[in-house]
């Protein structure tokens, strides 16, 4: 199959997203001075937006493009929470299955991002030149959350309403950002019923539970997560490479997708005979305004393109196409059909 082939079966096609939900809330202003208190910018609000984030991010990439989602987390019982109920409904996806747990607040995200009209020339006489911030900087992330384990009842609430939904699914996604949601008996038990069904699991994973997905169809790090997990940072290619064999190897992986940000991405997976293949894939664009959510859409398109039977290879190149789409977008953005299937048209 070519892309556009694949592409277009990914519409009406069902994921189960299990993982951290997270409130994206981006606060833009201006920075014209330095406070006469300390030696810091003197923020001035001129706006607020709030937007899906974490597994919410993927469950919304997934539907942008056609699919549609159960999402499966927790969220605190506060207007946090509630706003990403709201939109979570705005945009159809499903979240009968999303817990509330009264003792932890809804993960939050507050970005606190300037404007990018400040010039230098703005800030004169003032205190270090670190201070004086550059076009559209990301001057401060304020996080609100509990990085602790969900309660056991919570975990059995959790556990059933994902098993419910596995038979029905195409693909099975972990968004794991370690806040507590995801733990190494909700892995057993969700892959064990995912390949049951002969469903692809792919995981996108942080480092608490790095190495308990024995057994899932894929991974899709970036290249600073890989290396933590194995206690190295990666330096070169063949530094790459030796590390995204052991991953793939200790995990028994079918594929291992590692993002490189401005190398672009790389694919391990071994043939028939037991080789080891790696493949790597060039940045799809040049122009990077931001990369807040770029490995959310990666994960959401390899994981559809996998539903759609597609081989690694294919699923990989329209990853890298949706993945370079956008970080040319500010904050947790989707991609949507037209943008994807214009770019689709551009390559083949």
């Amino acid at each position: 199959m070519n892309l556009t082939n694949i592409f277009a079966q990914f519409n009406n096609k069902k994921v189960t997203i299990i993982g951290d939900i997270i409130l994206d809330e981006y606060v833009w202003g201006d920075v014209n001075r330095i406070s006469p208190e300390a030696p810091v910018p003197v923020f001035e609000t001129v706006g607020e937006h709030t937007g899906c984030g974490g597994a919410a991010n993927v469950a919304q990439n997934v539907v942008s493009l056609g699919g549609k989602v159960e999402l499966i987390g927790v969220i605190g019982k506060d207007r946090d929470g509630e706003k990403l109920i709201q939109m979570l409904n705005t945009v159809s996806i499903g979240s009968t299955d999303i817990c509330l747990d009264i003792q932890r607040p809804t993960s939050k995200k507050s970005r606190v991002i300037v404007q990018p009209k400040i010039h230098n020339s703005t800030i004169q006489n003032q205190h270090p030149e670190n201070l004086i911030l550059k076009q559209g900087y990301h001057l401060l992330r304020i996080d609100n959350e509990s990085k602790q384990e969900i309660t056991g009842l919570i975990r059995e609430r959790l556990l059933r309403g994902a098993l419910s939904h596995i038979p029905d699914s195409d693909a099975v996604i972990f968004a794991d950002y370690d806040k507590g949601v995801v733990n190494s008996e909700l892995i057993k038990a969700i892959v064990k019923q995912a390949k049951k069904h002969d469903i692809p699991i792919i995981v996108d994973p942080k480092r608490n539970n790095f190495w308990k997905y024995d057994g899932v169809t894929a991974l899709t790090p970036n290249h600073k997560e890989a290396g933590a997990a194995v206690l190295e940072e990666i330096t070169d290619v063949s530094h790459l490479i030796s590390v995204g064999e052991r991953i793939l190897d200790r995990l028994s992986l079918q594929s291992l997708l590692i993002t490189r940000e401005e190398e672009g991405m790389s694919l391990f997976q071994r043939d028939d005979a037991g080789t080891l293949i790696v493949e790597h894939f060039p940045p799809h664009t040049n122009e990077v305004i931001d990369v807040t959510g770029a490995g959310d859409t990666v994960c959401a398109v390899f994981a559809l393109a996998l539903a759609s039977n597609a081989d690694n290879y294919k699923a990989v190149q329209l990853s890298n196409i949706a993945g370079g789409i956008v970080v040319r977008k500010m904050g947790c953005a989707v991609v949507t059909p037209d943008e994807l299937h214009k770019e689709i048209n551009i390559m083949q």
